[in-house]
Protein backbone atom coordinates (compact mmCIF):
# COMPACT_ATOMS: atom_id res chain seq x y z
CA UNK A 1 0.00 0.00 0.00
CA UNK A 2 1.27 3.12 -1.09
CA UNK A 3 1.32 6.01 1.42
CA UNK A 4 -0.33 9.06 0.15
CA UNK A 5 0.30 11.31 3.23
CA UNK A 6 3.76 12.38 2.79
CA UNK A 7 2.12 14.58 -0.53
CA UNK A 8 -0.69 16.22 1.53
CA UNK A 9 0.00 19.87 1.89
CA UNK A 10 -1.98 20.06 5.50
CA UNK A 11 -4.74 22.90 5.43
CA UNK A 12 -3.22 26.28 7.74
CA UNK A 13 0.36 25.07 7.88
CA UNK A 14 2.87 26.92 5.95
CA UNK A 15 4.30 25.60 2.91
CA UNK A 16 8.01 25.85 2.54
CA UNK A 17 8.95 24.09 -1.03
CA UNK A 18 12.51 23.88 -0.44
CA UNK A 19 11.74 21.35 2.54
CA UNK A 20 9.50 19.16 -0.04
CA UNK A 21 11.81 17.11 -2.09
CA UNK A 22 11.20 16.70 -5.74
CA UNK A 23 13.36 13.47 -6.57
CA UNK A 24 11.77 10.85 -4.10
CA UNK A 25 10.68 8.14 -4.75
CA UNK A 26 8.99 6.71 -1.78
CA UNK A 27 9.90 2.68 -1.35
CA UNK A 28 10.47 2.59 -4.94
CA UNK A 29 13.92 2.72 -6.62
CA UNK A 30 13.13 2.16 -10.34
CA UNK A 31 10.26 2.84 -12.75
CA UNK A 32 9.56 -1.16 -13.32
CA UNK A 33 8.67 -1.59 -9.67
CA UNK A 34 5.44 0.56 -9.96
CA UNK A 35 4.32 -0.95 -13.75
CA UNK A 36 1.93 -2.98 -12.11
CA UNK A 37 0.41 -0.24 -9.96
CA UNK A 38 -0.07 2.22 -12.87
CA UNK A 39 -1.84 -0.35 -15.24
CA UNK A 40 -3.91 -1.87 -12.24
CA UNK A 41 -4.98 2.03 -11.42
CA UNK A 42 -5.47 2.92 -15.01
CA UNK A 43 -8.13 -0.39 -15.55
CA UNK A 44 -9.46 1.00 -12.19
CA UNK A 45 -10.07 4.50 -13.41
CA UNK A 46 -12.11 3.18 -16.42
CA UNK A 47 -14.21 1.18 -14.46
CA UNK A 48 -14.89 3.64 -12.34
CA UNK A 49 -15.57 6.54 -14.43
CA UNK A 50 -17.96 4.41 -15.96
CA UNK A 51 -19.85 4.23 -13.16
CA UNK A 52 -19.27 7.65 -12.40
CA UNK A 53 -21.30 8.44 -15.90
CA UNK A 54 -23.86 6.32 -15.66
CA UNK A 55 -24.67 7.15 -11.96
CA UNK A 56 -24.68 11.07 -12.55
CA UNK A 57 -24.72 12.38 -8.93
CA UNK A 58 -20.81 13.62 -8.93
CA UNK A 59 -18.22 15.15 -10.57
CA UNK A 60 -14.40 15.10 -10.51
CA UNK A 61 -12.09 18.28 -10.80
CA UNK A 62 -8.62 17.48 -11.34
CA UNK A 63 -5.93 20.85 -11.39
CA UNK A 64 -2.46 20.35 -12.34
CA UNK A 65 -0.21 23.16 -11.77
CA UNK A 66 3.67 22.92 -12.62
CA UNK A 67 6.67 25.26 -14.09
CA UNK A 68 7.41 24.70 -17.61
CA UNK A 69 7.87 21.47 -18.12
CA UNK A 70 6.77 19.58 -15.08
CA UNK A 71 5.23 16.74 -16.38
CA UNK A 72 1.28 17.97 -16.67
CA UNK A 73 1.07 16.81 -20.27
CA UNK A 74 2.52 13.27 -19.95
CA UNK A 75 0.66 12.91 -16.77
CA UNK A 76 -2.76 13.50 -18.09
CA UNK A 77 -2.11 11.15 -21.45
CA UNK A 78 -0.63 8.42 -19.48
CA UNK A 79 -3.19 8.59 -16.16
CA UNK A 80 -6.07 9.13 -18.36
CA UNK A 81 -5.02 6.26 -21.45
CA UNK A 82 -8.14 4.09 -20.49
CA UNK A 83 -10.74 6.74 -19.85
CA UNK A 84 -13.75 7.15 -21.97
CA UNK A 85 -13.45 10.14 -24.03
CA UNK A 86 -17.49 10.56 -24.14
CA UNK A 87 -16.72 11.28 -20.18
CA UNK A 88 -13.83 13.57 -20.00
CA UNK A 89 -12.78 17.15 -20.96
CA UNK A 90 -9.49 18.52 -20.78
CA UNK A 91 -8.81 22.61 -20.78
CA UNK A 92 -5.69 24.45 -21.13
CA UNK A 93 -6.05 28.12 -20.03
CA UNK A 94 -3.59 30.49 -21.93
CA UNK A 95 -3.70 33.92 -22.29
CA UNK A 96 -7.44 35.19 -21.43
CA UNK A 97 -9.08 36.96 -24.11
CA UNK A 98 -10.59 40.52 -24.16
CA UNK A 99 -14.23 39.04 -23.78
CA UNK A 100 -12.61 37.04 -20.02
CA UNK A 101 -10.96 40.12 -19.01
CA UNK A 102 -14.35 41.88 -19.18
CA UNK A 103 -15.19 39.26 -16.31
CA UNK A 104 -14.08 38.39 -12.79
CA UNK A 105 -11.28 35.90 -12.63
CA UNK A 106 -12.85 33.14 -11.95
CA UNK A 107 -15.63 33.15 -14.73
CA UNK A 108 -13.82 31.57 -17.43
CA UNK A 109 -12.52 28.63 -15.80
CA UNK A 110 -15.86 28.39 -13.98
CA UNK A 111 -17.47 27.94 -17.84
CA UNK A 112 -15.39 25.26 -18.12
CA UNK A 113 -16.43 22.95 -14.98
CA UNK A 114 -17.13 19.53 -15.85
CA UNK A 115 -20.39 18.75 -15.81
CA UNK A 116 -22.48 15.27 -13.23
CA UNK A 117 -20.83 11.99 -14.19
CA UNK A 118 -17.92 13.39 -15.89
CA UNK A 119 -14.24 14.32 -15.27
CA UNK A 120 -13.11 17.69 -16.01
CA UNK A 121 -8.82 18.33 -16.09
CA UNK A 122 -7.73 21.65 -16.07
CA UNK A 123 -4.11 22.20 -17.12
CA UNK A 124 -3.28 25.47 -15.70
CA UNK A 125 -5.89 26.74 -14.28
CA UNK A 126 -7.69 29.54 -12.32
CA UNK A 127 -4.31 29.66 -10.03
CA UNK A 128 -2.27 31.13 -12.31
CA UNK A 129 -4.43 34.56 -11.55
CA UNK A 130 -2.19 34.01 -8.15
CA UNK A 131 0.79 32.65 -9.74
CA UNK A 132 1.68 34.29 -13.07
CA UNK A 133 0.59 37.25 -12.29
CA UNK A 134 2.11 37.36 -8.62
CA UNK A 135 5.35 37.08 -10.46
CA UNK A 136 4.35 39.67 -13.20
CA UNK A 137 2.06 42.11 -10.99
CA UNK A 138 2.00 44.54 -14.04
CA UNK A 139 -0.69 42.00 -15.56
CA UNK A 140 -3.13 42.90 -12.82
CA UNK A 141 -3.17 46.57 -14.39
CA UNK A 142 -4.38 45.29 -17.88
CA UNK A 143 -7.52 43.53 -15.98
CA UNK A 144 -9.30 46.97 -15.66
CA UNK A 145 -9.89 45.99 -11.29
CA UNK A 146 -11.55 48.98 -9.84
CA UNK A 147 -8.85 50.64 -7.54
CA UNK A 148 -6.01 49.16 -9.27
CA UNK A 149 -4.10 51.57 -11.07
CA UNK A 150 -0.82 51.11 -10.80
CA UNK A 151 1.84 48.09 -8.99
CA UNK A 152 0.77 50.22 -5.60
CA UNK A 153 -2.08 49.63 -5.05
CA UNK A 154 -1.55 45.57 -5.53
CA UNK A 155 -1.68 45.63 -1.69
CA UNK A 156 -1.64 42.11 0.36
CA UNK A 157 -5.02 42.80 1.29
CA UNK A 158 -5.62 42.03 -2.76
CA UNK A 159 -3.72 38.37 -2.90
CA UNK A 160 -5.56 37.57 0.58
CA UNK A 161 -9.00 38.13 -1.11
CA UNK A 162 -8.04 36.42 -4.40
CA UNK A 163 -7.19 33.61 -2.14
CA UNK A 164 -10.48 33.67 -0.10
CA UNK A 165 -12.90 34.07 -3.36
CA UNK A 166 -10.89 30.84 -4.75
CA UNK A 167 -11.53 29.03 -1.72
CA UNK A 168 -15.39 29.59 -1.51
CA UNK A 169 -15.62 28.75 -4.81
CA UNK A 170 -13.92 25.53 -4.36
CA UNK A 171 -16.16 25.12 -0.66
CA UNK A 172 -19.34 25.89 -2.77
CA UNK A 173 -18.65 22.99 -5.65
CA UNK A 174 -17.91 20.49 -3.58
CA UNK A 175 -21.07 20.78 -1.40
CA UNK A 176 -22.87 20.55 -5.06
CA UNK A 177 -21.12 17.43 -5.78
CA UNK A 178 -17.95 18.80 -7.63
CA UNK A 179 -14.59 16.82 -6.16
CA UNK A 180 -11.85 18.63 -6.41
CA UNK A 181 -8.03 17.00 -6.77
CA UNK A 182 -5.20 19.28 -6.76
CA UNK A 183 -1.66 18.36 -8.21
CA UNK A 184 1.04 20.71 -8.34
CA UNK A 185 4.33 18.60 -9.66
CA UNK A 186 7.20 19.83 -7.59
CA UNK A 187 10.49 19.93 -10.44
CA UNK A 188 14.00 20.82 -9.73
CA UNK A 189 15.34 23.64 -11.70
CA UNK A 190 18.20 20.90 -12.70
CA UNK A 191 15.60 18.94 -13.93
CA UNK A 192 13.88 21.25 -15.86
CA UNK A 193 16.96 22.25 -17.22
CA UNK A 194 17.71 18.19 -18.80
CA UNK A 195 14.02 18.89 -20.34
CA UNK A 196 14.51 21.61 -21.97
CA UNK A 197 17.55 20.78 -23.51
CA UNK A 198 15.88 17.10 -24.85
CA UNK A 199 13.11 19.79 -26.36
CA UNK A 200 15.55 21.26 -28.22
CA UNK A 201 18.10 18.37 -29.44
CA UNK A 202 14.88 15.95 -30.55
CA UNK A 203 13.34 17.64 -33.37
CA UNK A 204 9.84 15.86 -32.58
CA UNK A 205 10.23 17.74 -29.53
CA UNK A 206 11.31 20.97 -30.94
CA UNK A 207 7.40 22.31 -31.06
CA UNK A 208 6.79 22.37 -27.48
CA UNK A 209 9.98 25.00 -26.76
CA UNK A 210 9.68 28.50 -26.50
CA UNK A 211 11.44 31.32 -25.47
CA UNK A 212 9.37 32.38 -23.09
CA UNK A 213 10.18 29.33 -21.43
CA UNK A 214 13.56 30.45 -20.84
CA UNK A 215 12.78 33.69 -19.87
CA UNK A 216 10.15 32.61 -17.36
CA UNK A 217 12.85 30.27 -15.59
CA UNK A 218 14.33 33.81 -15.10
CA UNK A 219 11.80 33.85 -12.28
CA UNK A 220 12.49 30.33 -11.12
CA UNK A 221 12.87 32.15 -7.20
CA UNK A 222 9.84 34.30 -7.61
CA UNK A 223 7.55 31.40 -8.60
CA UNK A 224 8.36 29.49 -6.25
CA UNK A 225 7.00 32.09 -3.44
CA UNK A 226 4.37 32.24 -5.61
CA UNK A 227 3.47 28.38 -5.38
CA UNK A 228 4.28 27.95 -1.91
CA UNK A 229 1.81 31.44 -0.97
CA UNK A 230 -0.54 30.04 -3.23
CA UNK A 231 -0.72 26.16 -1.84
CA UNK A 232 -0.35 27.60 1.83
CA UNK A 233 -3.76 30.00 1.49
CA UNK A 234 -5.35 27.54 -0.54
CA UNK A 235 -4.99 24.29 0.74
CA UNK A 236 -8.27 23.21 3.00
CA UNK A 237 -10.28 20.29 4.25
CA UNK A 238 -12.44 19.89 1.19
CA UNK A 239 -9.67 20.63 -1.35
CA UNK A 240 -6.19 19.84 -0.36
CA UNK A 241 -3.43 20.19 -2.43
CA UNK A 242 -1.33 17.04 -2.90
CA UNK A 243 2.41 18.42 -3.82
CA UNK A 244 3.96 15.34 -5.98
CA UNK A 245 7.99 14.98 -6.50
CA UNK A 246 8.01 15.33 -10.67
CA UNK A 247 11.73 15.03 -10.98
CA UNK A 248 10.87 11.18 -12.66
CA UNK A 249 7.44 11.63 -14.51
CA UNK A 250 6.87 7.64 -13.89
CA UNK A 251 6.53 8.54 -10.22
CA UNK A 252 4.45 11.69 -10.74
CA UNK A 253 2.26 8.94 -12.73
CA UNK A 254 2.18 6.38 -10.27
CA UNK A 255 0.79 8.86 -7.51
CA UNK A 256 -1.48 10.44 -9.36
CA UNK A 257 -2.84 7.62 -10.87
CA UNK A 258 -3.19 6.52 -6.86
CA UNK A 259 -4.27 9.78 -5.76
CA UNK A 260 -7.63 9.63 -8.00
CA UNK A 261 -8.49 5.69 -8.14
CA UNK A 262 -8.41 6.46 -4.12
CA UNK A 263 -10.58 9.53 -4.22
CA UNK A 264 -13.53 7.89 -6.67
CA UNK A 265 -13.43 4.66 -4.84
CA UNK A 266 -13.97 6.66 -1.48
CA UNK A 267 -17.18 7.77 -3.35
CA UNK A 268 -18.85 4.15 -2.97
CA UNK A 269 -20.16 4.96 -6.76
CA UNK A 270 -22.44 2.30 -8.80
CA UNK A 271 -24.68 2.19 -11.45
CA UNK A 272 -28.55 3.44 -11.10
CA UNK A 273 -30.69 1.17 -9.16
CA UNK A 274 -33.17 -0.05 -11.70
CA UNK A 275 -36.54 0.65 -10.50
CA UNK A 276 -39.63 -1.95 -10.80
CA UNK A 277 -41.57 -0.24 -13.30
CA UNK A 278 -38.73 -0.30 -15.71
CA UNK A 279 -37.27 -3.68 -14.62
CA UNK A 280 -40.84 -4.09 -15.78
CA UNK A 281 -40.46 -2.18 -19.07
CA UNK A 282 -37.33 -4.17 -19.52
CA UNK A 283 -38.82 -7.58 -19.50
CA UNK A 284 -41.33 -6.75 -21.67
CA UNK A 285 -38.59 -5.98 -23.86
CA UNK A 286 -36.97 -8.83 -23.73
CA UNK A 287 -40.19 -11.42 -24.18
CA UNK A 288 -40.89 -8.95 -27.42
CA UNK A 289 -37.45 -9.23 -28.92
CA UNK A 290 -37.50 -13.16 -28.33
CA UNK A 291 -40.72 -13.68 -29.13
CA UNK A 292 -41.13 -11.52 -32.23
CA UNK A 293 -37.67 -12.92 -34.40
CA UNK A 294 -36.20 -10.52 -37.04
CA UNK A 295 -37.74 -10.77 -40.50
Amino acid sequence: MISLAPYIAHPSKPVNLKKWSTSKTGKFTHKSETKAIRDQNIEHLRELQDKLYALDRYSLLIIFQALDAGGKDSTIKHVMSGVNPQGCQVFSFKKPSAKELDHDFLWRTYQAMPERGRIGIFNRSYYEEVLVTRVHPEIIIGQNIPGIRNLSDISKEFWQNRYRSINEMEQHLVRNGTVILKFFLHLSKEEQKKRFLKRIHRPDKNWKFTMSDIQEREHWDAYQKAFAQAITHTSTEVAPWYIIPADHKWFIRTIVGEIIVRKLRSLNLHYPIVTPQKRENIEKARILLENNPDS
